[in-house]
């Protein structure tokens, strides 16, 4: 059976209309996703965003088109939805790579926490994407996979490190993705391909049994088109999990409403939003001019839609989100837990991919990790640099209170996605590349890109608004709100 409408630009809602109408059954929609994944995904650009295909989800699909002739009701929110994921997050009877050519034909025998909420939720797991090995590049780069091309333009990259859930979600080849954020790896890729990313106070969404980087940063999350979309995915993924401690910030959150209860109080008006122009690109530069000119317009579209800007000043910002990064002090301990506790992965420590050569050879920061302590109170500024974080967040919240905000905004990047050429000639490395979405990260903050517009050559440029821990129903209202009123996202010529 084949879908005999476009499947372009489809949302959540308009698949569930067209499910309870008969318009279409959830077998004809995975259907024609496969179709499109074979046919821009593994043949014609070769978007290279997909790893594997799940064997089960038609078969999945039939039950619950059966199960909907049955009871003519829905089976769950996300009844019949497609979903791609990262493959740092483990999943029953599909292989797990976490990126790496290390780990063989690994496949765990349980879904993770998030993955199983989003199956009891009915959705429908269409296979696996693409990442850098262990999540460790804001890039594509992959032992395993090799690069994902960006849609919006083949010879760049997609960002990282949820490249290929990015890539993916953008072109369409599957109604919604999830991702996984560190540093901001569900922001910077979703900035780069022109969707929404969402990241949530740390501990919201439960992260057993997904792949570690640092541990009280790690956070899974929704790739989408739309805000609707990714507040109906985080409505399934929250929550208390004993598997994971963290996951304590759940019941500290104290929800006592939907996430989606906030699109209702969608409205600018009386909104105060700080512009933190330090995180802007560097206007000299032809590249950070064209990121500079989207937000610009990005903004003056706010206030024309009622938003009231603050300009602001976080002092010394570059010195502190330097100084609070944790990457080269903590994550090869949280890395190396991780994968020691799944002897059948093959990967007994992170220092192994290094020493036998296991990994992409454009991954400075996993060879930056590996050359940093294996546990982090060998760094004899540790425990600054984690106080530091908690001065960091005091100082930031503190700005806000003081200027009454509602978010902070900037740019995720201070460039639009680099050219392959760019990343393979060390114009960038992981090290160096100038994003602004550690800073959300660092802070332990909630933050949410959006489409700001695109630079003269189509390139997409995100907006990301930052907020409070636990202020994720404000910050999603603005969002939505905001999302009414800028250019929005364009869809890719792929």
């Amino acid at each position: 059976m084949a879908i005999d409408r476009p499947i372009e630009e489809l949302t959540i809602a308009r698949v569930h209309e067209g499910y309870l109408s008969g318009e279409f059954t959830a077998e004809e929609l995975v259907t024609a996703y496969l179709e499109r994944i074979e046919r821009l995904d593994r043949s014609g650009p070769k978007l290279n965003s997909i790893i594997s295909i799940s064997s089960r989800a038609v078969e999945e699909a039939r039950r619950l088109d059966a199960r909907l002739a049955e009871t003519g009701v829905l089976s769950g929110p996300l009844h019949g939805v497609p979903v791609v994921v990262k493959d740092q997050i483990e999943t029953a009877g599909l292989p797990t790579t976490f990126g790496s050519i290390a780990t063989g034909d690994y496949q765990p025998e349980r879904d993770a926490t998030a993955i199983a909420k989003l199956r009891t939720a009915g959705a429908i797991i269409l296979g696996k994407t693409t990442l850098p090995d262990f999540a460790t590049s804001w890039f594509s780069t992959s032992s395993r996979s090799g690069v994902t091309k960006n849609p919006y333009d083949l010879s760049r990259d997609p960002g990282g490190s949820s490249s290929g859930t990015a890539a993916a979600v953008a072109a369409n080849l599957s109604l919604v993705g999830i991702g996984e954020d560190t540093g901001g790896s569900i922001r910077l890729p979703a900035s780069f391909c022109g969707l929404v990313g969402l990241r949530v106070t740390p501990g919201l969404i439960s992260r057993a049994g997904m792949s570690s980087l640092v541990k009280p940063q790690d956070t899974a999350g929704p790739m989408t088109r739309t805000v609707e979309d990714a507040v109906r995915i985080l409505d399934v993924m929250v929550g208390y999990d004993e598997q994971d401690d963290y996951t304590a910030a759940a019941v500290v959150s104290r929800q006592d409403r939907p996430y989606a209860d906030a699109l209702q109080d969608a409205d600018l008006h009386g909104k105060r939003i700080g512009v933190l122009r330090q995180a802007f690109g560097d206007a000299a530069d032809p590249d950070g001019a064209e990121v500079n000119t989207a937000m610009e317009a990005a903004l003056a579209a706010l206030e024309k839609g009622g938003a009231e800007l603050v300009e602001i000043t976080i002092e010394n910002l570059d010195e502190q989100v330097g100084f609070t990064s944790l990457y080269t002090t903590r994550s090869q301990a949280d890395m190396n837990d991780f994968v020691r506790a799944r002897p059948g992965a093959g990967v007994p420590s992170m220092r192994h991919l290094i020493e036998t050569g296991q990994y992409h050879e454009k991954l400075d920061l996993l060879e930056a990790i590996v050359a940093g302590p294996e546990q982090p109170t060998a760094d004899a500024e540790y425990v600054e640099r984690v106080l530091g974080q908690t001065a960091f967040q005091r100082q930031v919240i503190g700005i806000m209170a003081r200027n009454r905000l509602d978010a902070i905004a900037f740019p995720d990047a201070k460039l639009p996605a680099p050219t392959r050429e760019d990343i393979f000639a060390d114009r960038w490395t992981c090290l160096t590349y100038p994003t602004n979405t550690v800073i959300a990260s660092q802070l332990l903050f909630p933050a949410i890109t959006i489409p700001a517009g695109q630079t003269s050559t189509g390139l997409p440029v995100g907006l990301e608004l930052m907020g409070i821990p636990y202020g994720e129903h404000g910050l999603l209202a603005l969002a939505a709100a905001s999302e009414a009123v800028l250019p929005g996202r364009t869809v890719p010529e792929v």
